[in-house]
């Protein structure tokens, strides 16, 4: 009877927390499956996605070759859900405050040493997964169907900080561990709750014959006829060969203008000549081009008008007679005072809060201005090129989807683009314009040519150089510049540096003006999100490209 009455005792107590368990926060989804049963607190890994409901034990890797194109999958089966574990570690909070402060830590070993940890930043997975979720089914690499999800950023950052190196070519012991943390007053991080091996034979860093590697053979294009310079012809059938074995990763194309000539044309990864690339932010260089047409046409007085005299700012939130002082000048140079900042996720005025708006306009002049960010500093705001797109459109005759059609895109002979639009169906000045590589190259050659085409002014003169000028240091980046609405930095080539003016657009994507060299070059990608897209052309620059046309 004793005994019969310690069990209930116990059968009580053991739920309500006490004897060293607290009792979970929220309801997992639990155990549904007897894989997930007999594999409790373990990772494995496949070469593809397969649906929890599909996997089996056969599809778990034992040994896998790792090159630059394959896919890696990892599953864990967990005993519980995170924010339950997150409980544990902080049994004072609720569910919605541990979502804030916790997640996952995830560590990668390599033979038995510790590479990387990264202490995923709160958020992803979402709430609802975080409570309910008892397996991970993710990608650490898919190139196929990658979009930079927060598993994939884990595996690029664990490259980038020092898994490159160390997954050197040859056998290796892949580890993962995962762990649950919080971090309030102190960081608090909870033991093992998933770990898996995986024997690796890694082939990440081919040898490229550049026998078997063959060249485009450039034809003419309207407006850009074919150089016969000379030029490094391995250089550039070891890039080509890099971006075919996945060294350099979803690059869509590479052209090269010299001394106006088309001299290197390149396509991967099923693009061609006609072929239109989404270039992102390469698109607000075009409203810097607009605005200074308009100031030419009249349409707008000069860069030093403000935004009172385009807007009833008194209409808007959060009105202040220096957020009605804002010059074009500052949205050009990405230096006003909105409290605005795309590097920074709490910012309010980030443009991933502005996107799901229904009015970007309103969303810019709602912004409240950072009365503690030092006047002039530069900050990446995107909403602030939305505002140049707007005050265009409503000043320019027809429009600013007419207006560019007829003073920049026919006299440059450029016909087949795309422009984005806003919710209120206003050419996207934030990015996204599309066109094929060689009108874009013809774009940063017409800024070479110092705004002249076929001995024509398309862009006033001092405009460009206005453009082309260091109006703004970048923070925190050595000698890295900004100018309207232009970047601006140098490649090192065997410790020489050469300075270009640029556009840059997520994923990879450039047209680089060179200030000392007869260079217009143009990098089209579709790395969206992932950390490597900016890196790897820096680096396909400065040891490709550049080496084989300065040669």
């Amino acid at each position: 009877m004793k005994a019969v009455c310690l069990f209930f005792l116990a059968s009580i107590l053991l739920p309500l927390g006490l004897c060293g368990q607290v009792a979970d926060l929220v309801k997992p989804e639990g155990i549904k499956t007897t894989l997930h049963q007999n594999n409790l607190g373990r990772v494995f890994f496949t070469p593809k996605y397969i649906p929890i409901s599909a996997l089996k034990e056969a599809d778990f890797l034992q040994s896998y070759t790792l090159t630059n194109k394959s896919n890696l999958f990892f599953t864990s089966f967990l005993g519980n859900s995170l924010t339950n574990y997150l409980h544990r570690l902080q049994p004072d909070l609720t569910a919605d405050s541990l979502v804030k402060i916790g997640n996952y830590q995830f560590t990668l070993l390599i033979d038995g040493k510790q590479i990387y940890q990264s202490n995923l930043w709160p958020g992803a997975p979402q709430a609802r997964m975080q409570d309910t979720a008892m397996v991970l089914n993710r990608p650490l690499v898919d190139n196929e169907n990658g979009g930079g999800s927060w598993s994939e950023s884990f595996w690029n950052r664990f490259l980038y900080n020092g898994g490159e190196a160390t997954l050197s070519d040859g056998k290796h012991l892949l580890r993962m561990e995962i762990r649950p943390y919080v971090n309030s007053a102190e960081l608090k991080v909870g033991e093992i709750i998933a770990a898996g091996d995986l024997a690796l034979e890694v082939l990440r860093h081919p040898k490229i014959d550049v026998s078997t590697v063959s060249l485009t053979k450039v034809m003419p294009y309207n407006g850009l006829p074919v150089s016969k310079e000379l030029f490094d012809q391995n250089k550039i059938k070891e890039l080509k060969g890099n971006i075919d074995q996945g060294v350099f990763k979803k690059i869509s194309s590479v052209v090269v203008i010299k001394n106006g000539k088309l001299l290197i044309e390149e396509y991967f990864n099923g693009k061609n000549r006609n072929s239109l690339h989404d270039t992102r932010s390469v698109g607000k260089s075009f409203a810097s081009t607009m605005c200074g047409i308009a100031i030419r046409d009249g349409y707008l007085k000069d860069e030093n008008q403000t935004l009172k005299d385009f807007y009833q700012l008194k209409s808007f939130a959060n009105f202040s007679l220096p957020k009605e002082n804002t010059s074009i000048r500052e949205l050009l140079t990405m230096s006003s005072g909105f409290a605005g900042n795309d590097n920074d996720d709490q910012s309010p005025g980030n443009e991933e809060n502005m996107y799901p708006t229904s009015d970007w306009v309103k969303f810019a002049l709602d912004l409240p201005f950072d009365l503690n960010k030092p006047k002039g500093e530069w900050s990446y705001f995107t909403a602030g090129v939305v505002l140049l797109g707007d005050i265009l459109n409503k000043q320019v005759k027809g429009g600013l989807e007419a207006y560019a059609t007829e003073r920049l895109f026919k006299p440059l002979g450029i016909s087949n683009y795309q422009w984005q639009y806003t919710p209120q169906q206003v050419p996207n000045t934030a990015g996204g314009i599309q066109m094929n590589a060689l009108d874009f190259a013809k774009y940063g050659l017409l800024y070479k040519n110092g705004g002249v085409w076929n001995k024509q002014q398309i862009i006033p003169k001092a405009w460009v150089d206005k453009s082309f000028s260091k109006q703004k240091q970048i923070p925190e980046r050595d000698r890295e510049f900004y100018g309207y609405l232009f970047w601006n930095k140098s490649f090192k080539v065997n410790g020489k540096a050469y300075e270009a003016f640029y556009c840059a657009g997520n994923g990879g994507n450039y047209i680089l003006v060179f200030k000392d060299l007869p260079l217009v070059i143009v990098v089209t990608a579709t790395a969206y999100g992932m950390p490597y897209a900016h890196p790897q052309v820096a680096k396909m620059l400065s040891e490709y490209i550049l080496p084989a046309v300065l040669k």
